[in-house]
Formats: structure tokens, sequence, C-alpha cells
């Protein structure tokens, strides 16, 4: 008699992450000429309040699809709710966060899927903040009930490209193929390209592993784009105070950190300058010292990962001559 895995919360993940058959090679849900993808927002209103401020700058007003986990720092009920009605006035998919949070507890624990690389302690906290955030949605069954009947997965098209959406990688909403770490492999890349063919995509871009890569790589359709956000909600890079963004439009933006271009549409990462101190200030009101999400994040809402720009970067994407602050904000100075 063959018995079930164990379910290790926070590593493995339920049967249904996985990605159903010909998801990501559906018709396209829609056609945009600017597409923003916005990943890892983890409740962040003042990230969410730029976001909007920067659509509406653009020339034309862009398509916002909300790739997953727009909800993790936000357990405040007030705050939870702005987020998600914010979130829900426009396009949204579930991330492993949304996906928990829709379900009563079925032992996933955050749902993160993570990799051995990452440690047990650091898993452990990520379960106890689901559990907090999930007794603040537990108050709110309307909202929970909108999470469930959020997709997983959409295409896309921009100009004469089909871009995939997803939160993780193409077989799973918590997937981590393509994590930084991961892409670094030939394997991996080889993989990627068979994503890109079996599905007839483009474009792929996705977030979920918390840092930002992209690369172009050959496949049988031509030259293909993946862009892994990282966090919109997060700095994403040492001594930075800003989140990240994908744009995908078929004009370039003048304040992109760096750019690929594909059949004249720019594929590129936008720096989301929200209010840092503002932010850290709410963020430190619901996770005060001590609490898991102070010991996993606060270092990194106040001076970024040990991560740089150049490694995000893995072929065909250039690196783009603007002026980015990445002074701390005086306000930080201390923390």
């Amino acid at each position: 008699m063959n018995l079930p895995e164990p379910a290790h919360p926070g590593r493995s993940c339920p049967a249904d992450y996985r990605t159903p058959p010909g998801a990501l090679a559906a018709a396209p849900a829609f056609a945009a000429d600017t597409l923003y993808v916005v990943g890892g927002l983890y409740g962040n209103a003042f990230a969410l309040d730029a976001l909007l401020a920067r659509a509406a700058r653009e020339p034309s007003p862009p398509r916002i699809v909300f790739n997953g986990d727009f909800h993790w720092f936000d357990a405040d009920p007030d705050t939870f709710s702005r987020v998600q009605a914010d979130v829900l006035r426009h396009t949204a998919l579930r991330g492993n966060v949304e996906t928990e949070l829709a379900h009563d507890d079925r032992g996933a624990g955050c749902g993160c899927g993570y990799p051995s690389s990452v440690g047990d302690a650091e898993v452990e906290r990520s379960n106890r903040i689901m559990a907090q955030l999930a007794a603040t949605a537990q108050a709110l069954p309307a909202v929970r009930a909108a999470l469930a009947a959020l997709p997983a997965t959409l295409v896309a098209s921009v100009g004469d490209l089909r871009v995939g959406i997803v939160h993780g990688d193409a077989d799973s909403l918590a997937g981590w193929r393509y994590g930084q770490e991961n892409l670094a492999t030939t394997g991996a890349r080889n993989a990627l390209a068979a994503d890109f063919d079996a599905n007839t995509l483009r474009v792929i871009a996705s977030s979920h592993t918390c840092l930002p890569v992209a690369t172009a790589i050959a496949a049988q359709g031509g030259r293909c784009a993946l862009i892994n956000n990282g966090a919109a909600g997060m700095p994403n890079f040492t001594g930075t105070q800003y989140g990240l963004i994908t744009r995908i439009a078929c004009t370039p933006a003048p304040d992109a950190l760096y750019r690929t271009v594909l059949e004249g549409v720019s594929i590129e990462a936008l720096p989301l300058h929200y209010d840092a101190a503002a932010a850290l200030q709410a963020f430190d009101r619901q996770w005060p010292a001590g609490s898991p999400a102070a010991v996993s994040y606060r270092a990194r809402m106040v001076r970024g990962p040990a991560y740089a720009p150049a490694q995000a970067l893995r072929g065909h994407f250039e690196p783009l001559p603007i002026a980015t602050p990445t002074a701390r904000h005086p306000a930080l100075e201390g923390s």
C-alpha cells in the first residue's frame, strides 16, 4: 500500500498548486499596449500608492496584473481590506499567500514551497506569518471567497508577443525554477526554453522567489524573455529602498533599470519608489521587534538584500544609465 508523503509545511505544496495542462497555451485574455506585472506587493500600502501614481503618469493607462502575494505584511484588518479592494480593481492572480488564505488550514503552512537552500528557521517564521495573516482573513469571509475565485495563471498579448504570467513557474504556483539561483544552471535554461516552446510564449513574467532575475534565451519561436520582478513591496538591491515591477510595452519607459527588446516590445524592470519611512513605520506597528516578520524581513526593508542589479541580469538584458537614488532615507538612519 502506497501512503501519501507527509506534508512539510512551508516546503511541500498541495496538489492543486500544479499548473493545469494547457493553461499557458490558452488564447490571450486581453491585449495591451502597456502591461504592468506586479508581484510581491506583500501588503505594502505605500508601494501600492506609488504603483497607482506611476501608472497614472503613463501616456495611456497600462493594464495592471498583480501576479500574487499582494498580501503578506498587512496583518492589520484595515490595511488588509484596503490592499485587497485596490488590487481587485485590477487584474489579479493568486499567489501561494492568497491561495492559503482562501482555505482553512490544510497543512501547507505558508505554501512557499521553499527549496533546501532556505533554512528551517526561516521556513518556520514564514509559517507563523501566514498563521497570523490567516487570523486576519478568517474575520473577513467575503475577502477569502474573492481570493479563492482568482486564477493562478494568465496569458496576455503585447504587440505581437504572447506573454505568460505566473506566480512561481510554468509547473507550479509555488515553483522555484525561475529563481535567480536555479537559472544559473544549463539544465534550468533548457527547461525554460521548453516552457516557451510548449506554450508558444515569447515572454514569461513571474515573481515568488523574492529576488529579481531576467534573461533572454533562444527557443524555437525566436528569442524569448523571462523576467522575475522579485518584490514590488520590498527593496531588491543592496542599499536601496524601492521595489521593482515589470513593464512590458510597445514604447520604452525613460526610468527603466534594465531592459531587453523583442519584436519592438520592451520588457523592462521599473523601480517603484514608495515612501520607505512610512512603510517601515507601518511594518513596525504590525510586526514589532521579535515577531517572525521582523526577524525575517526588517533588515531588508531598511537596507535591502545582499544582491546587486548586475546579479539580476542573465543574458541580453542591458542595464540602463538612469539616476536611481540608492541612499538611505534620512528617517531610516539608525534603524
